[in-house]
């Protein structure tokens, strides 16, 4: 990993620090740090006048005594160091479901001085700062707290250990991953790439789009889907693959991979799911929903994809003359679509295995639990959103280790690429995708790793979102250029092979074609098989011994 394990640390306790309404009837004068019997206190002035002047006065002298002039420095800046974000922004996130179960898990360790839970103190120092002229800074928060902080010092401890651990496993888990490709690679027959069609370059079809606005009325539930037509004029049946975009993205964020999709001759269509897009966050943001997503969109989301294919059998004969092939469906999502593509494939939720997960005392280090635990608001039953006529499916980033299990990830049959970011700080593919790809029961499954990919595409962003983020962290990621030369190479092979049956792209899905596609490049392409299951297996359990 590129990030160093002082950065992550740094960047996730500033976070800590940085987290509704009350004003504050007095300002925190102290910071108790408690140890088991062992009670420590810091005047929040002595921190004030350390971050404004530089002066290490014999309160904060005692904690600083082993400190080094760089280490100072740095924390220094840390005090100092201010985030600009609107503050109603902050007070809605932190109002939301998932906001505010993030401040009760932050709540347990940074507390009120008594033990109570510091989740709304926390809440409102956070809106106080933000709406203050010094901005919201780690100093301005401790000033804006409105009593006594107390760090429950047991659980810190047990914090950046767990946090240690993640970051041990992640860079484990990489080194592995890489190893893993270079062992199938080996094994590979010997192809010369350069000879064959560059699958990267869009296909020979020229491509026209479409939007539909369809309505569900079983649901009463309207949305709108992009359409990609490659204009072909053989008679040959025209694959389909339909795709599920991500949490607060729409279906148009994803246009030039679909675009290149269709190039080869697939039709691909992308509903919006209006539940769980840019635009409801937006209505969230601006006062209209309590949460970021409505919680009826894990049941949803996979429906949506089934009502689309329906709607292509009933425009088949009369737009495409009857030319579609929707008995042999692909699908494709990205995070939250990521689930939506295994819940249509056949994976099924899990609440034992969610509940425990969501339980678990440090859970919260993995952001995508906290959206996966929203499921547990659901009545529990048995929920089966398998469409049979679904064949083959390419989750990126996918959402799902918690919510589905390895129960309910081993009920998918049918062949399954899994892609993930080695930066992926929203679903790491730590907690989300290493147990989930070695729990998949197909014969035909596939694991690829981008070196630096970290989720999301920062192209895309809202300019305040992406200063934000800089903000925190000076980031070093691969172009969004490169992540979609390895997508758009690696989603055509897959699926004309296990959705078109066309042999004559095996060889791309090969170990040995994702290092010729990483020469030269700063940031690789892994790629593993069914192959190397078993190997990672051993390899992720040797982890858990050595801990």
């Amino acid at each position: 990993m590129k990030t160093s394990k002082l950065k992550m640390k740094s960047l996730f306790f500033g976070l800590l620090s940085v987290c509704l309404t009350a004003v504050p009837i007095h300002a925190a004068e102290k910071l108790y740090l408690s140890y088991g019997p062992m009670m420590l206190s810091l005047e929040v002035d002595s921190l004030e006048i350390f971050a404004k002047e530089g002066t290490i006065n014999q309160d904060l002298g005692f904690y600083l005594q082993r400190a080094n002039p760089q280490q100072k420095a740095e924390f220094r800046e840390a005090l100092l160091k201010r985030v600009d974000i609107n503050p109603v922004l902050i007070s809605r996130f932190f109002n939301s479901q998932i906001g505010e179960e993030i401040l009760t898990r932050i709540g347990k360790g940074i507390t009120l001085p008594r033990g109570t839970n510091g989740k709304y103190a926390l809440r409102g120092a956070l809106i106080e700062a933000a709406f203050d002229s010094e901005g919201l800074t780690l100093l301005n928060v401790l000033k804006k707290f409105p009593t006594d902080v107390q760090f429950q010092g047991e659980l810190i401890r047990g914090l950046s250990e767990e946090v240690d651990t993640v970051i041990l496993a992640t860079e484990t888990l990489i080194k592995e991953f890489r190893s893993l490709t270079a062992q199938e690679s080996a094994t590979d027959p010997s192809i010369n790439y350069a000879n064959l069609p560059d699958i990267r370059k869009p296909g020979n079809y020229t491509v026209n789009k479409q939007v539909w606005h369809l309505t569900d009325q079983s649901r009463n539930r309207q949305f709108y889907v992009d359409v990609y037509i490659p204009q072909r004029t053989d008679a040959s049946k025209i694959p389909v693959v339909v795709f599920s975009h991500g949490l607060s993205s729409r279906p148009e964020d994803y246009a030039k991979a679909l675009e290149h999709l269709a190039s080869y001759g697939y039709v691909v269509a992308a509903p919006q799911h209006p539940g769980s897009d840019i635009i409801y966050l937006q209505e969230m943001l601006e006062g209209y929903h309590r949460d970021i997503f409505d919680l009826d969109e894990f049941i949803n989301r996979p429906k949506d994809l089934s009502y689309v294919i329906d709607e292509l059998q009933r425009r088949n004969q009369s737009e495409f003359g009857g030319r579609l092939d929707l008995e042999n469906v692909g699908v494709g999502g990205h995070s939250f679509g990521g689930y939506t593509a295994l819940a249509i494939a056949g994976a099924q939720i899990d609440f034992d295995n969610l509940q425990q997960d969501c339980d678990r005392l440090y859970g919260g280090l993995n952001v995508s639990l906290l959206l996966e635990c929203r499921a547990l608001e659901l009545p529990r039953t048995d929920y089966n959103f398998r469409d049979n006529r679904v064949k083959a499916v390419f989750a990126a980033n996918p959402v799902n280790r918690s919510i589905f299990g390895q129960k309910g990830i081993s009920k998918i049959s049918i062949p399954v690429l899994l892609a993930s970011g080695s930066d992926d700080p929203a679903a790491p593919p730590v907690f989300e995708q290493a147990a989930s790809f070695t729990w998949l029961t197909s014969p035909d499954k596939y694991w690829m790793m981008i070196e630096g990919q970290a989720h999301v595409n920062f192209t895309m962003l809202d300019s305040g979102i992406t200063e934000a983020i800089h903000s925190v962290a000076h980031l070093t990621l691969p172009s969004q250029t490169l992540i979609g030369s390895y997508v758009d190479a690696i989603s055509v092979a897959f699926f004309e092979v296990h959705l078109h049956n066309n042999e004559s792209y095996r060889s791309y899905l090969r170990s040995s074609y994702a290092e010729y596609l990483s020469q030269g490049e700063s940031f690789k392409l892994d790629f593993i098989s069914r192959a190397s299951s078993d190997s990672l297996v051993s390899a992720m359990e040797k982890f858990k011994k050595k801990l």
